[in-house]
């Protein structure tokens, strides 16, 4: 049977953050990792979709005519530093919450392991 530390570990990293939390019953650890990963994904998608919106613009301007170099020519005309900087500290948030979550998972998984282990030792003795 797979320790609940790995279960954690694995379900909050490579599922999503605050998974692990969840499965090991940890509910409100587990929403406190789900809530902050999907509002910044969310600010992240919002953020993108209104940079194509304004680079479709951009194009649309110019004549209209879509090839690589009017998208790339587009893109980097419409780059702001303080967007560049916004998307990189979202970026940065996330990376954040999802280690969080799996160091977080490991722990409570961590304490669950030694907890039924102590429980099934004293079984064994009885």
């Amino acid at each position: 049977m797979m320790r609940d530390s790995l279960k954690g570990v694995l379900l909050s990293g490579l599922v999503f953050p605050g998974v692990g939390q969840l499965v090991l019953r940890h509910y409100k650890r587990g929403i406190a990792f789900i809530l902050p990963t999907v509002v910044i994904l969310l600010v992240i998608v919002l953020k993108a979709v209104e940079k194509s919106f304004a680079i479709l613009e951009k194009i649309k301007a110019e004549g209209g005519t879509i090839s690589m170099n009017t998208i790339t020519n587009a893109t980097i005309q419409g780059s702001t530093p303080s967007e560049s900087l916004v998307f990189k500290l979202l970026l940065f948030l996330f990376m954040l919450v999802w280690i969080v979550g799996i160091v977080d998972a490991y722990r409570v998984g961590k304490r669950k392991d030694v907890e039924e282990g102590r429980t099934k030792g004293h079984e064994s003795q009885v």
